[in-house]
């Protein structure tokens, strides 16, 4: 059977005044990191209500499990959002970004809106499993710009997607067979803002006991600009 070993962290950075991140690792199968966005702390309000969201849906042990029960999800938060930017004034605008991961013995599935991320680490390769819904991400899909140059964009911030801004919204989702060894990242882009892919594979492949920490503790010394949060899962076969 494949066990999994994880481990989660988040920080509020050097710069920003509050975490408006908000992640979760909900027994027994389910981890979801989000990001929010809005003035006023709107965006922590938006973040917490989609990972309460998850926990009310995936906390028993007997639930639904795989793309459309984490499609389900997305969409119940979205306008779970919605409803409460309409009720008030300070919270107009406020939205979040999702990436979840779910898996049942050996089958993961995910979920994805913005510019959150989820890798793989398997053999030694890293690949980002999700596109960022991003404008920077357009323009280096169009060839106009390096994924180096997306990093450091003036607009690397501006999504073209996020959970709560609409009543219509488009999910990203996929699936595919866990095997011995794989090692998933869930992270914010204040993780990879600061730290380079090289840098996170570097430290999925060592031997740190809590590899989510060392990560964002990466992200800080590179100089934290902003919410960090990275949960990490690590596949393992045992008897």
């Amino acid at each position: 059977m494949i066990f999994l070993k994880v481990s989660k962290a988040t920080d509020r950075g050097k710069v920003r005044e509050s975490n408006e991140d908000a992640c979760a690792f909900i027994p027994p199968d389910t981890y979801v990191v989000a990001d929010g966005m809005g003035g006023y702390a709107a965006g922590e309000v938006a973040s917490a209500m989609l990972v309460d969201v998850f926990a009310e849906m995936f906390s028993d042990a007997v639930h639904e499990c795989g793309e459309k029960a984490l499609l389900h999800a997305v969409q119940a938060a979205n306008s779970k959002i919605l409803c409460a930017a309409a009720a008030s004034e300070a919270r107009k605008g406020m939205g979040t970004t999702v990436v979840a991961l779910q898996y049942r013995e050996n089958a993961a599935y995910w979920a994805h809106v913005g510019d959150s991320r989820l890798y793989l680490l398997r053999k030694g390769v890293l690949r980002r499993l999700t596109r960022d819904h991003s404008f920077v991400q357009d323009l280096v899909d169009r060839g106009s710009i390096t994924e180096e140059e997306a990093r450091n964009h003036p607009k690397k911030n501006l999504l073209t997607r996020a959970v709560g801004v609409e009543e219509k919204l488009v999910v990203d989702t996929g699936s595919f067979t866990i095997e011995a060894g794989d090692i998933f990242l869930l992270c914010s882009d204040g993780l990879t803002n600061m730290v380079g892919e090289a840098a996170i594979r570097e430290t999925l492949q060592g031997e740190s006991a809590d590899k989510a920490r060392t990560l964002v503790e990466l992200a800080l010394l590179a100089g934290g600009l902003d919410n960090i949060t990275a949960i990490v899962v690590e596949c393992d076969e045992r008897g």
